[in-house]
């Protein structure tokens, strides 16, 4: 049996080919801290932080607050810290090389808020279209941020391969689309490899 003619693989970006080491979670430090000025939460929080782009001041402002300047340094402090400690996954620049040179369109789809998605596209190399969250509007699984790779790809979402270590996100949401795709396990040490050999 021939396999399916792909022409395009899609990444998630952290749990698939970058990792942060420690991370100490700025977001999350602000919107405790939003929570005890006594806002409520809400479900959309996180996917509302990822979709804008922008730094700290800019998110707080959004939610009608302004962070104390002690805050706004630790967090910022933070953030550097976890962008220092971000680094590829060893199998993932060689596989991402190896993929580009066999003919197949790369490209990213990734729930990330500004800062971290920049160092993330600084460290992998250059790939054909980024679906950042912060740059689309929108986050996993809206199909929206799918649509907008598909389209930049121009491949239908039968020829996309889509990888990611989030079930809901990462496989559901472009399955929905009519992509095929795949979880990695990387805290179980799964390579891109073993992955994408049932595939390519």
């Amino acid at each position: 049996m021939s396999k399916q003619p792909y022409k395009a693989v899609a990444f998630d970006v952290f749990g698939t080919l970058i990792e942060i080491k420690n991370s100490q979670s700025p977001y999350k430090k602000m919107m405790k801290w939003l929570k005890q000025q006594g806002r409520k939460p809400q479900s959309n929080d996180a996917a509302m932080i990822m979709s804008l782009d922008g730094n700290f001041e800019t998110i707080a402002s959004y939610f009608g607050y302004q962070l104390p300047a002690p805050l706004l340094a630790e967090m910022n402090n933070d953030l550097q810290n976890d962008l220092k400690h971000m680094h590829a996954f060893e199998d993932s620049i060689p596989t991402l090389i190896e993929l580009k040179n066999l003919g197949y369109k790369l490209a990213i789809c990734s729930n990330a808020a500004t800062p971290y998605g920049e160092q993330a596209q600084s460290i992998l190399p250059s790939l054909d279209v980024y679906a950042w969250s912060f740059k689309v509007g929108t986050n996993k699984p809206n199909p929206m941020i799918y649509q907008y790779f598909l389209n930049q790809l121009k491949c239908q979402p039968n020829e996309v391969i889509f990888i990611g270590d989030t079930q809901i996100a990462d496989v559901d949401g472009p399955q929905e689309l009519g992509m095929s795709a795949q979880i990695i396990d990387r805290r179980n040490g799964e390579k891109l490899a073993n992955i994408l050999k049932g595939f390519i």
